[in-house]
């Protein structure tokens, strides 16, 4: 009977051996790793690539979405299968109640609160917390903001008097189906191309215009068989 492998001083047993493997300095272009941000995938580009949101941050995150009720929901059911806490700030809790009982499997990872009275969360690293405020067309200022390992996304129906100001302070900003007068005040408020602000109005229900003033992505957003039999299929108005 053959004795244990020998040790290695600090690298433990000596593994099989096998030839190395080389790749050409000039052939490290061709490489390509299907690995994105980490984060919540929130549907598929145009290529279709996934693509991620990363919401829990160390640094403040802000994030505006004129859309559809749907949408948010999906996005906090995913934000806390990451295993995030979600508060929502809401003026309907009725319409938040049913993802609020289903999410978490028995825990209370989504918490839902009257307008303005959202309490400290006390997020950190090993909590991170996303504060959805679907507070109606004209949402007060918020007694909780963003901060470190706490994002929050602004549900606003349609552009309202408080939209630029919101639009403006947004780190990323999500434009689902508008009128044509809507898509020209975002498109010069975000410095959309041409095409792009001629496209929002024809949105399919599902699909996000996500944007920055330097960048934009089209994303479609689809249920899994559990948010579809839970939230209903994909809509843009409630």
């Amino acid at each position: 009977m053959r004795g244990p492998a020998p040790l290695r001083g600090g690298f433990g047993l000596i593994g099989p051996r096998r030839e190395r493997h080389v790749v050409q300095a000039a052939d490290l272009d061709a490489l390509a790793l299907p690995v994105g941000d980490d984060g919540v995938v929130i549907g598929v580009d145009a290529e279709g690539r996934s693509a991620v949101l990363g919401v829990n941050r160390p640094t403040p995150y802000e994030v505006t979405l004129v859309g559809g009720l749907w949408t948010a929901q999906v996005l906090a059911l995913r934000t806390a299968a990451t295993g995030a806490r979600v508060a929502v700030e809401t003026g309907r809790a009725p319409v938040w109640s049913g993802l609020a009982q289903a999410a978490g499997g028995g825990q209370q990872c989504v918490t839902l609160h009257d307008v303005g009275r959202v309490p400290p969360q006390g997020a950190s690293a090993g909590s991170p917390v996303l504060v959805v405020r679907d507070c109606g067309m004209r949402p007060p200022r918020g007694r909780v903001v963003a901060g470190p390992w706490q994002s929050v996304l602004t549900l606003l129906p349609y552009l309202s008097p408080s939209a630029p100001r919101l639009l403006r302070n947004s780190a990323l900003v999500g434009v689902q189906r508008v009128s044509p007068d809507e898509a020209e005040q975002v498109g010069a408020l975000m410095r959309l191309p041409r095409a792009a602000v001629e496209s929002l109005p024809t949105l399919g229900d599902g699909v996000t215009l996500w944007c920055t003033p330097r960048d934009r992505k089209f994303v479609m957003t689809q249920g899994t068989e559990a948010e579809t039999g839970l939230l209903g299929a994909a809509r843009r108005i409630d």
